[in-house]
């Protein structure tokens, strides 16, 4: 095994060598395993152990066994005890999601020590375990692709390996492992499947393991397909802006699979209604789907993604007098006794004498109304969006600036006619929102 090792670590993962590199190691065979591989081709490695303290004294026997042997062979270890249950009760977590971040955040922390990769002993079996739990869970297509090799930092080298190769390896070189006591009840989905269900597969087709490799490499490259086509539909049918994302409907609908792309654009986004997402295409202007981090929208022909944020339309900001420099929310300069030229969106000419100090900057509020300039009579702020066909999102976004609560300027769009200046106004203030 430590030549074909060898072979897989010079054919795939070249940049490893005279890199310093973590080995996760939890004291079981299969990461003892991957402890000693490494030492024998002298490699830099140095030894991560994270003691979760959810099995008592067996727990303190790994981090003493990965303890002594480091010290054994000069390697340098690292070694982290976690209060997992506390962490998985504040979190609300179960014990294995708990584990898993606070494992995988420990190792960002600590690769930021001068090191270029941590290195995990998940193997062949562990893949078709997490293959089978995510087809019997319900899955899209990566969610059968198996675990990856290479996850950013994150290496797993015995991924070609199955349990049995590793488990002969261990018994030839007479290496120290522990056996975790966990894994031999059937309690844990994964456990049922590891005893039950893969045996029988195993013994189905005896090249059960070479099979599920080969159906593996078809899905990464069906998967690759998959990403290549979303790229270019990407490019036709979405418009990126500063805050958000616009999926345009009719381009979009021209392709019979279009809840396809949809999923492939919106999944990293934390979206699980699919159903309402897809329905979203067909409904009524105004309509939103959540998801714990983002909002999709339907404004008319397209949908619009958006971060999800605390609404708080009491929020505002205050300007003390005309020396004031506005950078929040808005960048708003005021210029004293200009004179009057051309009014635009970004830039208006006030009356000085008809402001009241304190201005301020909020949002929209119900019954708002303000007197567009170059109309007569006033108009509600409400059917001012509307005829400009304002979305839900530009509503949310829009900034007003007030004079005692007066509406002076729908910021970067419309003033108001009772403050704008005329021939007869002898103090003129320009207002400009720069960008």
């Amino acid at each position: 095994m430590l030549t074909k090792f060898q072979n897989h670590i010079e054919q795939n993962f070249h940049q490893l060598k005279d890199k310093k590199l973590f080995l996760a190691v939890s004291g079981g065979i299969d990461s003892m395993v991957l402890l000693d591989l490494f030492y024998k081709l002298r490699f830099d490695v140095c030894v991560v152990h994270c003691n979760f303290q959810l099995r008592g004294k067996e727990s303190d026997g790994d981090e003493m066994l990965v303890r002594e042997i480091c010290q054994d062979r000069y390697i340098p270890y690292f070694i982290e005890k976690f209060d997992t249950l506390e962490f998985a009760k504040e979190n609300k977590l179960s014990i294995q999601l708990a584990a898993r971040k606070l494992r995988y955040d420990w190792f960002q922390e600590i690769i930021s020590h001068g090191f270029d990769y941590v290195l995990t002993a998940h193997h062949l079996d562990d893949n078709v375990e997490t293959f089978l739990i995510n087809f019997i869970r319900g899955t899209g297509l990566e969610g059968l692709t198996g675990i990856p090799a290479q996850n950013g930092n994150i290496i797993r080298p015995l991924l070609p390996f199955s349990r049995l190769e590793i488990e002969n390896y261990a018994l030839e070189n007479k290496i120290q492992w522990r056996e975790d006591s966990s894994n031999a009840s059937d309690k844990y989905f994964r456990n049922k499947l590891r005893h039950d269900i893969v045996p029988i597969l195993k013994e189905l087709n005896t090249g059960f393991l070479d099979s599920f490799q080969n159906t593996l490499h078809h899905l990464q490259q069906a998967e690759s397909l998959v990403e290549d086509a979303s790229k270019l539909v990407y490019e036709k049918v979405v418009v990126v802006k500063e805050n958000q994302l616009e999926i345009h409907l009719k381009p979009l609908l021209e392709f019979q699979n279009y809840k396809a792309y949809l999923y492939q654009w919106l999944k990293e986004y934390r979206f699980s209604a699919w159903n309402d997402i897809y329905d979203l295409v067909e409904a009524q202007s105004g309509k939103k789907v959540f998801s714990e981090t983002h909002i999709l929208l339907k404004d008319r022909e397209k949908l619009i993604l958006f971060e999800r944020k605390s609404s708080n339309n009491s929020t505002f900001f205050i300007i003390e007098s005309l020396d004031s420099k506005v950078n929040i929310p808005l960048k708003l300069r005021f210029y004293k006794g200009v004179n009057i030229f051309e009014t635009h969106s970004n830039c208006i000419f006030v009356d000085e004498s008809k402001l009241k100090f304190p201005l301020t900057i909020r949002k929209w509020q119900e019954g708002d109304y303000f007197y567009p300039s170059g109309m007569n009579g006033k108009k509600k702020l409400s059917k001012y969006f509307k005829d400009e066909k304002y979305s839900l999102l530009d509503k949310e976004n829009q900034w007003l600036l007030c004079s005692e609560d007066q509406i002076v300027w729908v910021i970067g769009k419309r003033a108001d006619n009772r403050f704008t200046s005329n021939e007869t106004t002898q103090n003129s203030i320009k207002i400009v929102l720069e960008e």
